[in-house]
């Protein structure tokens, strides 16, 4: 799942408008332009959400004209969509009307739609291409035993670290969760704290506790958060010594906070590094979320988007075989997409292996860190889930206590986890 903070980070501007299921969403006046797509029996409408990034939307209507090149029968009318707040309330009133999209994209991927058959299997997709994706994104898009959506992009979010920072302090990178209190507490001096998870010092950290832990949120039908009530009780060690900071002008997902010095460690995403690199040249490196202690495991949260197909669309067979052209078999146009308009992992691990800028340095440290400690989302983690449970971790760092907190918000939540199993 993406964090709404998280996705606060892209700016967005407005196209021009196309009316759907009555509601507006920005989109390209000519969606193929293509003397291509004249010859065209099918054509596929694709919608995507606005992307911050310059070069963004040339690049998607570039790929479908590749496709339609490729296979004249089939076109594509890329819809560009409304900025990120509004995106999946415009989608969910087009889903409901005669003009859904055939393929759409998703920030954060709901079993709930697959169970309610919105969402169309893409096992035949993948085919023996599989077994070559993150195993973390796999598991995030597979509901009772089917995959539903592809992956296009990972937003591996790692634990940066000044060099120089660690070096003078006598630290070296935390393996465990006590070592990452110790080091944050021997790195705080004068104006500079030892520790950057968030401007509500919460952050990420909930997640990546109980996962550090080897604890889910949630396994099978049940929620189970409550069971890593030692792990988030080390909340309350982070906030009490005062090392972590708090009320930067940014929040975690923006890099200033580490690259003006006001830090020493910050957890933040993989897209920062080329602001960070700049800024500090090499004295920087990244390292995933320490084990919680021996018995536990390191960790690193995926986020990202992933497109899907719409069960409904009258060319369902047509849409797999673009997805599978884009998404499986075009590895320039995943490396484009990755690196070229920001900067994320693909997907598939052996693209990611040969994306050029991805060889050398921290970026190819975080790639590798996704691909062995990345961890997402379950499916079926939704917002009211998501608040709960960062409520209770904010009452444990201020004292409350760990076992009876949690218990309480997964009480709530596994009410919402029943309803929607139905």
């Amino acid at each position: 799942m993406t964090t709404s903070s998280a996705l606060s980070r892209r700016g967005f501007l407005g196209t021009s408008l196309l009316f759907v299921a009555g509601t507006a969403v920005a989109c390209s006046s000519d969606p193929q332009g293509t003397a291509a797509a004249k010859g065209a029996k099918v054509t596929l409408t694709q919608w995507y959400h606005q992307y911050g990034e310059e070069g963004t939307q040339a690049a998607v209507k570039r790929y479908a004209e590749e496709f339609t090149k490729a296979h004249p029968d089939i076109a594509i009318n890329v819809v560009w969509g409304a900025d990120v707040s509004q995106y999946e309330t415009k989608l969910n009133a087009a889903l409901l009307g005669d003009d859904a999209p055939d393929i759409f994209e998703l920030g954060d991927f709901r079993a709930e739609m697959a169970r309610k058959g919105q969402l169309e299997p893409l096992d035949d997709v993948y085919g023996v291409a599989k077994d070559g994706f993150n195993k973390a994104d796999l598991d995030y898009l597979t509901v009772d035993g089917k995959l539903y959506g592809i992956k296009t992009i990972d937003d591996i979010m790692v634990l940066y670290y000044r060099k120089s920072m660690l070096k003078k302090a006598g630290v070296t990178p935390p393996t465990t969760f006590a070592e990452l209190v110790d080091a944050a507490k021997k790195l705080t001096s004068g104006d500079v704290k030892g520790l950057f998870i968030g401007n509500d010092g919460i952050g990420d950290s909930p997640y990546l506790l109980a996962w550090s832990q080897g604890v889910d949120l949630i396994d099978g039908d049940k929620v189970v958060y409550a069971d890593a009530a030692r792990s988030l009780g080390g909340l309350r060690d982070l906030h009490s010594d005062k090392s972590i900071l708090l009320g930067f002008t940014t929040d975690w997902y923006d890099a200033g906070a580490f690259t003006q010095g006001a830090v020493a460690m910050q957890w933040c995403g993989l897209w920062a590094q080329p602001v960070i690199e700049k800024a500090l040249d090499d004295d920087f490196g990244v390292v995933p979320w320490p084990a919680y202690d021996s018995s536990g495991t390191p960790v690193a949260r995926l986020g990202g988007w992933t497109q899907v197909i719409h069960a409904k669309s009258k060319h369902v067979a047509e849409a797999k075989k673009y997805l599978q052209w884009l998404w499986i078999k075009q590895t320039e146009i995943q490396i484009d997409w990755a690196v070229k308009y920001g900067f994320h992992v693909p997907p598939q691990t052996d693209v990611a292996a040969r994306t050029p800028e991805l060889s050398k340095g921290a970026a190819k440290d975080a790639a590798g860190i996704a691909a062995k400690y990345g961890v997402s989302f379950p499916a079926e983690w939704t917002q009211a889930m998501q608040t709960g449970f960062i409520a209770a971790a904010a009452d444990i760092a201020n004292g409350a206590a760990p076992e009876k907190t949690l218990e309480k918000a997964q009480s709530k939540a596994q009410s919402d986890l029943d309803k929607q199993m139905g």
